[in-house]
């Protein structure tokens, strides 16, 4: 086996050149533009959906801008995990620092900085003093989810690039390509589904796609069976519970989703959020309302089990009034 032929298909897929990207296409002509005047790029603000292509118009970046040895002048750090004052002072500054001696031939280092908006606010004060010192010869790219979580004084330094989900056509296209190109029998209606489970994610939706591959052609079945898409619908059951007034089973049932099958308190919220809207409640504002307010407070980090069961309770009294007796 190709050393290729055993990567994640994550990786092997991921495009290599920014007009491969998909479903991209004004931030694709945007890059296209500062990728013939490098040394007029400014420092960049990725935003947007996980699995959009926000950190592969990155890597992208570094490769054409710096060519062949890009590895050697580009540092990647995932900021949700070194996301502390002490990373930002010495790494990022230690690299930034050496910025100073890069080969002629290279305009600048590429510092990308994914998850940026998980780092602390004294890190990205500590980041906004690095990306004004080292701006002759260092670029930033920060990568995140919302561009909110990024203080103001960096914002106003970058050029922000804001990312859209993607379309269910082009997901289930590129998944059609990969499944050619990796010789796997696929049904239309299968792929449709895997985009249905990952709600427009690309890379979660390609490492669904090879899981799936693993048991057999991508069916229906398979995709359910692979994707345990039964979360979705026992967050489904929780919420018709909470809403029927049953607190005490419905807190039960969702004890064991998170405990035991591992289901996160963000996607329980994202799938209960759905569930909400699909029953079409009279008050669906409230409920709105309430699973915002508690998405809030697991941000700011409160209890995620007090929290969720707290919003089992809400959720039974937004049935209550709005007479809710089941689907």
């Amino acid at each position: 086996m190709s050393e290729i032929s055993g990567l994640m298909w994550v990786e092997k897929y991921r495009p290599m050149k920014l007009q491969d990207v998909v479903d991209q296409k004004a931030i694709v002509d945007r890059l296209a533009s500062l990728v013939k005047s490098p040394s007029s790029m400014p420092h960049l603000l990725f935003a947007g959906p996980p699995g959009t292509g926000k950190t592969t118009c990155a890597l992208v970046l570094a490769k054409t801008i710096l060519g062949e040895p890009w590895r050697d002048y580009t540092l990647e750090l995932n900021a949700s995990d070194e996301r502390g004052i002490n990373t930002v002072r010495e790494r990022v500054k230690t690299f930034a620092r050496y910025a100073a001696q890069t080969d002629k031939n290279i305009p600048f280092r590429i510092i990308i900085l994914d998850e940026a908006d998980e780092m602390t606010n004294d890190a990205q004060t500590a980041l906004r003093r690095i990306m004004e010192e080292t701006s002759r010869f260092t670029r930033f790219v920060l990568v995140c989810n919302y561009s909110s979580g990024i203080i103001e004084p960096i914002q106003s330094r970058c050029a922000v690039f804001r990312f859209s989900r993607l379309a269910e056509k082009d997901v289930v296209s590129y998944l059609s390509s990969i499944c050619k190109k990796e010789k796997i029998k696929y049904d239309e209606e299968a792929l449709s589904h895997v985009f249905d489970f990952t709600n427009g994610d690309m890379r979660h939706a390609i490492n669904l796609l090879q899981a799936c591959s693993v048991i057999g052609d991508i069916t229906l079945e398979n995709v359910e069976k692979t994707a345990g898409v039964s979360s979705k619908s026992k967050v489904a059951e929780v919420v018709n519970l909470a809403l029927k007034g049953d607190f005490k089973e419905a807190r039960n049932k969702l004890i064991v989703l998170t405990g035991v099958y591992g289901l996160s308190e963000k996607d329980f919220l994202k799938y209960a959020t759905e569930e909400v809207f699909k029953i079409g409640l009279p008050n669906a504002d409230q409920a709105a309302e309430a699973l915002a307010k508690f998405d809030y407070r697991l941000i700011v980090g409160a209890h995620p089990e007090i929290q969720l069961a707290a919003l089992l309770a809400e959720l039974g009294r937004i049935g209550k009034e709005a007479g809710f007796k089941g689907k």
